[in-house]
């Protein structure tokens, strides 16, 4: 294995952050030479300072992806730790339900979610499950659902939306696996019909949000523990100004937004905290 100098780790490390917002500190040596020496020896590179002068040089930009693609941490799985997924069930669909829906019959209720830093595409597609199961008459809805994602691998295999049975075991309910997935061969594929209901896109979330719009959900899990404080305090100042005055946010159960964005205030449901804009 390609061993990586500690000069080499800090100028890597710094190209990283440039690229993609992720932090990764002088002890993740290992993760440099597990993750990107396999990258160097495909370009021929020597040592990871070349590798970092490829990457910066080439205009394809092919080697920032794979980069990209091999730092960044997909760790996903469906209806991932439950809670906010009943949240969204029980409280935060039925309330904006009753906010968005229009005096009119003719007119349609207007939801549009959001899952930020969404990997492979799992927790969107039990969101839309969540809402396919919820809403019967669903024709009377224009339901926009958006996940990003800063890995090309990971839009892609979202996109596709097809998984191996070790992705399909993790968090899936039994009836939920046979009601909305068909198998082929060794892997399982979303149907139509969920797939129809989400778009997925690659967006860097250090970069400015143009054309996203606003939401009235935000999932934004479990990614802004890469992130410097300062990063963190950027990104969810952006996030405040792409949700709607009476929109949910949800983060990480191990996260937290004291200190970091004040216009933002938390609020309990039974086992699940969830934010608001602090009017």
């Amino acid at each position: 294995m390609l061993k990586i100098s500690p000069d080499e780790l800090k100028l890597v490390a710094q190209y990283i952050h440039d690229i993609s917002g992720i932090y990764l500190d002088q002890s993740k040596s290992y993760l440099f030479e597990t993750r990107l020496g396999s990258i160097a020896s495909e370009h021929n590179c020597a040592t990871y300072k070349e590798l970092y002068q490829k990457a910066r040089s080439e205009p394809g930009k092919i080697i920032e992806r794979q980069i990209i693609d091999a730092i960044s941490t997909n760790e996903t799985l469906f209806f991932r730790d439950k809670s906010p997924f009943e949240l969204l069930q029980h409280k935060l669909l039925p309330e904006l339900i009753d906010a968005r829906t229009p005096l009119s019959p003719a007119l349609k209720t207007n939801l549009k979610i959001w899952s930020a830093a969404s990997s492979t595409g799992q927790e969107l597609y039990s969101i839309a499950i969540i809402i396919k199961e919820m809403l019967r008459d669903i024709d009377k809805y224009t339901i926009k659902l958006v996940g990003t994602d800063i890995s090309d691998r990971a839009v892609a295999q979202a996109s596709r939306g097809k998984y191996n049975k070790f992705e399909m075991e993790r968090g899936l309910p039994g009836d939920k696996l046979q009601r909305y997935f068909t198998m082929f061969g060794d892997s399982w594929t979303i149907k139509d019909e969920i797939r129809a209901m989400v778009q997925f896109k690659k967006l860097n979330l250090m970069l400015p949000f143009a054309g996203l719009g606003k939401f009235d959900i935000i999932f934004c899990r479990n990614v802004a523990i890469y992130f410097t404080l300062a990063d963190r305090q950027k990104l969810f100042n952006k996030i405040a100004d792409s949700l709607a005055d009476d929109g949910y946010l949800i983060i990480g159960s191990t996260e937290s937004l004291t200190g970091i964005c004040p216009r933002f205030i938390p609020k309990r449901h039974l086992r699940s905290i969830f934010y608001q804009k602090n009017p």
